[in-house]
């Protein structure tokens, strides 16, 4: 029996959906990356008072880290219902959960008003934070990934991708632009707050723009074939069951591609306002402005990947970003070394250039590796937990080895051991470009007539 071709909406419908993804992931992406330059600038002093300021910071970013270890859960808790009633509906409920903690940290007393009940409560807060990401990611890609055509997946699933710099970029900036109009005395006092509440307004407008949405029909599809297997008899395994016992290989895959990506970014990012004002003694506003260039050409440059990856392939593009980001590894705390504002731009700038090469192709490459009946669990499982080994713990282990050797080499180890771990993976990973998302995967190992390459299983 044949499958009936998947439904691709109109350029303009496609151009709407994206639209409504990359608002979304943009607004939750600001309020996780809110917490991460919050970690390096404001909380280790209002909420983990320390006398040594690197240990203050270390026990900030372990706060972070929780965030990291709850999004396996949300990933597996969304992918599980995400799978079953839809996409659309777990991106309103994390838009919803991820704002609302947001919010309520803006409201949070310091440790100088209740003492250790502060930074218990901010970790609760993160892990409510970390829980609506796990959830977030895997929807928003996969509702543009089966939208859109096997043509021009990649560039269009990519623009969810860009909503990390592009929340990256707002957060930074509200807090670059408070930093520069306000004393370091007011900012301390209550001007870090202000980002935290301006998440409210901001997911009443993602909420305007997410429900206007359809959800996707590939996903209809493969719900109206389950429903009539289950009503003949069928019996439904739970999505991550089915991951866990058919899809092990993917799910490594997915851990594997993501690692280097993962670190490398957090290291570019959060680390980086550490050494630049910590360790080098410079003003924040030079790291933040630092990061705000790089995020910009981030923004624009990872859907360019991610058309790269429709042309060549997703496996060629992120070799490209991961063996670039092993050499850079080096060069990148050289050029900070210099303390000139210029050069520093330039290094944060040309590493968030090679980890686009890693991140723009990642959203269609780990989305082809599943199929549609359990694709929300195992893309968000792989993503997730590569978040928790990799991403959770860059800053942590970065400012550790800052802190015991006093010099950067040991970082750009293991940096450049990460991101040859991503190298490795891809090397041996199969090519998915051109998998049509509403076959199985043994359906599209075999190649069809007219396409461009042959499509490996994905089991």
């Amino acid at each position: 029996m044949v499958s009936p071709a998947p439904v691709t909406p109109a350029p303009s419908g496609i151009r709407r959906i994206v639209a409504a993804s990359l608002v979304g992931t943009t607004i939750e992406w600001y309020d996780f990356f809110l917490y991460g330059s919050a970690a390096a600038l404001v909380f280790n002093t209002l909420f983990f008072p320390s006398s040594d300021p690197l240990v203050g910071t270390m026990l900030a970013f372990l706060t972070y880290a929780v965030g990291f270890a709850a999004r396996p859960l949300g990933g597996i808790v969304f992918g599980h219902f995400g799978d079953r009633v839809g996409r659309k509906k777990l991106l309103v409920v994390s838009l919803l959960m991820m704002g609302g903690a947001t919010f309520a940290m803006g409201l949070l007393p310091t440790h100088a008003s209740i003492g250790a009940g502060a930074p218990v409560l901010l970790t609760l807060l993160r892990l409510v934070q970390g829980f609506a990401l796990g959830g977030e990611w895997g929807g928003a890609v996969l509702l543009v990934s089966e939208h859109g055509g096997e043509r021009h997946r990649g560039f269009w699933a990519s623009w969810p991708q860009a909503g990390a710099p592009g929340g990256n970029l707002l957060a930074t900036g509200v807090l670059a632009l408070l930093a520069a109009v306000q004393s370091e005395e007011a900012f301390l006092a209550w001007g870090w707050r202000i980002p935290f509440l301006l998440s409210g307004v901001l997911v009443v407008i993602g909420l305007w723009i997410r429900v206007s949405v359809s959800e996707s029909p590939v996903f209809l599809e493969a719900r109206r074939k389950a429903e009539a297997a289950a009503a003949a008899g069928a019996r439904e395994r739970p999505p991550v069951l089915q991951v866990l016992r058919t899809g092990r290989r993917q799910v490594l895959t997915a851990i594997g591609t993501r690692l280097g990506e993962n670190v490398s970014y957090y290291v570019l990012t959060a680390f980086l306002l550490v050494y630049v004002t910590a360790h080098l003694g410079l003003p924040k506003s030079d790291a933040l402005n630092a990061v705000l260039i790089g995020s910009a050409v981030h923004f624009v440059t990872i859907p360019l990947w991610g058309a790269l990856s429709d042309r060549i392939g997703r496996r060629p593009v992120t070799l490209i970003g991961a063996v670039g980001t092993a050499g850079w590894a080096f060069a990148f705390f050289a050029l900070l070394d210099t303390r000139s504002f210029p050069v520093i731009a330039l290094a944060v700038t040309v590493g968030l250039l090679l980890h686009g090469a890693m991140y723009g192709p990642q959203a269609a490459f780990l989305s082809e590796m599943f199929d549609t009946e359990v694709r929300y669990s195992g893309a968000s499982l792989g993503s997730q937990l590569a978040s928790v080994i990799g991403g959770a713990l860059a800053p942590v282990i970065a400012v550790e080895l800052l802190k015991d050797y006093d010099s950067s080499v040991p970082v750009s180890v293991y940096l450049c051991l990460t991101a040859l771990v991503t190298t490795l993976t891809v090397l041996v990973a199969k090519e998915t470009r051109g998998r049509d998302l509403a076959e199985a995967a043994q359906a599209a190992a075999l190649p069809r007539q007219g396409s461009r390459d042959p499509v490996a299983p994905a089991g």
